[in-house]
């Protein structure tokens, strides 16, 4: 089962999105509770617009929304959104059952010639 060009370019935005470390640790802080981006830059020792161009990168592939409390509209407030991670678990539980499959078959080849 192949993967389509549109799913393609989704998971291909993850990927990069997640490339770098400093966005996987934003992601890791997201998962338990949505973050302001100030909290989000302090905890990972980035200035406001570091931040700012990482979380851009994330909302770009889709992995995280931003939204603002009703009671101060400059505020910044980032959640996860789990559909581009859906779409990466599944490609990846595909590329592990070739792996297995391949390594099955080479498995019984070895054996076969002993």
């Amino acid at each position: 089962m192949g993967v389509t060009d549109q799913e393609a370019s989704t998971l291909d935005r993850t990927l990069a999105a997640l490339s770098d470390v400093r966005r996987r640790r934003a992601i890791e802080l997201l998962r338990d509770r949505p973050r302001r981006a100030g909290d989000l830059a302090a905890a990972l020792d980035l200035t406001p617009s570091a931040m700012s161009r990482h979380l851009k990168i994330l909302r770009s592939a889709g992995l995280v929304v931003e939204s603002n409390p009703e009671t101060d509209a400059r505020v910044r407030v980032y959640e996860l959104r789990p559909d581009p991670t859906d779409e990466l678990v599944a490609w990846l539980e595909q590329a592990r059952e070739g792996w297995i499959e391949q390594l099955t078959e080479l498995k019984l080849h070895v054996e076969r010639d002993r």
